[in-house]
């Protein structure tokens, strides 16, 4: 049974553009290769860390929301530890809540009326 989850890397600021993309390429390739399937994937860019991490003040980020087996999780998180590119990362599973406030974050995002606002109900006249 495939399960949603989200993952949030942050990638060393030294890459450039075409480093970054391979990189994001290497993972959402590993998902798809693996019998998952990729729901959303955003590139944050460059964001000033919180603390210095590897004496690097800066990092690529990027989020990716995908469907996957439970298995495939430890398999994947070891891919980001292998990887020196990568300076920190998340996997989180997504409950129905947060499933929910994605969609709207997406839709928000894309300009687009979420679901639940899209028909309005109409209020009486009263004349």
């Amino acid at each position: 049974m495939l399960k949603q989850y989200e993952t949030v890397f942050i990638a060393t600021p030294v890459l450039s553009d075409v480093q970054m993309k391979e990189a994001v390429a290497k993972y959402t390739g590993l998902i798809t290769d693996n019998g998952g399937k990729i729901v959303c994937q955003e590139d944050w860019g460059l964001k000033k860390l919180a603390y210095p991490i590897q004496k690097k003040t800066t990092g690529f980020y990027t989020l990716i929301e995908f469907q996957a087996e439970p298995e495939f999780i430890a398999k994947f998180e070891t891919q980001f530890k292998r990887d020196e590119r990568i300076l920190r990362f998340q996997t989180v599973l997504m409950d129905k809540h947060a499933i929910a406030y994605a969609e709207r974050r997406r839709a928000k995002r894309n300009g687009e009326a979420p679901a639940a606002e899209a028909a309005p109900a109409e209020a009486p006249v009263n004349e």
